[in-house]
């Protein structure tokens, strides 16, 4: 249902109300639809997956179900952890709770799939999490092994969905399925367009699962959202993407993450910005330090050379002129890629393609054949327009 306040206007044209109606549209995300998920909780011992954007407005998810007399018995926290601060790739131990004496079991420690003794008296674990759209953001590998442990152990999954600040396009060099890893495990591009509910469809459809099997899934749907939406997230959903730019940023900086190149981390400008004590002198430089959700950033304490990203107009594809260029400012002593970066790109293709020269144009052209393919297998499994 669209809400909207009728507005006196001297204007009273169908154009002047679709106006009115586009200003007065909020979304809704799935966790605030709780009349289309409430019912299916009544007499259930729920787990949650979740962390510090598993909100209701300004309430935990967590807090908020047990107010209204929900059985929660336990709760999973992926990658940074269930308050969000761990640096990336960090070991995430177990916890308890201090507010509601729960136990916090960490997906991103000892184990990143839950187990059948962790899933044990469980009958629905619900999955709330704000993901970003991008493959090698951990959060939809979380997702995978979850929907993978219920399935196994005959438990219901019921992912609340919420909007995909990057799901404005769809982008970037495939995954090859012998390259998968937690930091990317599907033949998606790096950029998908698609919110996590509807991803978890994909998941299950395609049969991604082990042994092709499936889970019950559940999405409970935004509303007013589209594709084309604009989203600001009120909360960080990880420690090192503080805002907007930097999350529509990270799908590009996101590959200096297998490189020697300092991506803004251990600054406050974190994807934002890029740079290395080895390019040449210029204009624009800063000193990496260690800050939180970086104890030890790349090039930590060395002064950097590098580009300023900060007023760069939104972008709708991948850039990697900033990558050539980093590669181009990197002395031959130097060894530019890492062993991860493989794992970022989801192919040895794209190391290859920039070792060889190849333009920005060149390598991008190297990709529409497989973006056309998965643009077609997405279509039915949106959600949204």
């Amino acid at each position: 249902m669209l809400n909207f306040q009728l507005i006196s206007c001297a204007q009273n044209s169908k154009t002047s109300i679709k106006k009115v109606m586009k200003q007065e549209l909020v979304i809704k995300t799935g966790a605030e639809n709780t009349h289309l998920y409430l019912n299916l909780l009544k007499g259930k011992n729920i787990a949650i997956v979740g962390n510090q954007t598993s909100v209701i407005k300004n309430t935990h998810l967590v807090d908020s179900l047990l107010s209204l007399g929900v059985k929660v018995k336990k709760v999973f926290s992926p990658e940074h952890g269930f308050r969000g601060k761990a640096d990336a790739a960090a070991h995430v131990a177990d916890a308890v709770d201090t507010k509601t004496g729960l136990p916090i079991l960490s997906l991103h420690g000892k184990s990143k799939k839950p187990t059948a003794k962790q899933l044990d008296n469980i009958d629905v674990v619900i999955f709330d999490i704000q993901d970003v759209g991008v493959r090698f953001y951990t959060y939809i590998s979380t997702l995978h092994y979850v929907m993978e442990a219920c399935a196994e152990n005959g438990i219901e999954v019921i992912v609340l969905d919420r909007p995909n600040p990057n799901g404005h396009y769809i982008d970037g060099p495939m995954l090859e399925t012998k390259h998968a890893s937690f930091v990317g495990k599907h033949p998606v591009p790096v950029v998908y367009g698609m919110t996590i509910g509807e991803y978890g469809q994909m998941i299950n459809g395609e049969k991604w699962l082990k042994n092709g099997i499936q889970c019950k899934l559940t999405v409970i749907p935004l509303e007013n959202y589209t594709h084309d939406s604009e989203y600001s997230l009120a909360i960080r959903p990880s420690p090192n993407l503080p805002n907007d730019k930097s999350i529509n940023l990270y799908p590009s900086l996101g590959f200096f993450e297998g490189t020697l190149i300092n991506a803004g981390r251990g600054t406050e400008f974190q994807f934002q910005r890029y740079g290395a004590s080895f390019f040449p002198k210029s204009d624009f430089y800063y000193t990496p330090k260690a800050n939180f959700g970086a104890k030890y950033p790349k090039q930590k304490g060395k002064l950097c050379y590098g580009v300023d990203l900060r007023d760069t107009k939104k972008l709708s594809a991948i850039n990697l002129e900033w990558l050539i260029d980093a590669y181009n400012k990197t002395p031959k002593t130097e060894k530019f890629f890492g062993k991860t970066f493989t794992i970022h790109a989801g192919n040895t293709k794209l190391q290859k393609q920039i070792e060889l020269g190849l333009t920005a144009k060149e390598i991008r052209k190297t990709w529409s054949k497989d973006l056309k393919r998965f643009k077609k297998k997405r279509e039915q499994y949106l959600i949204y327009e």
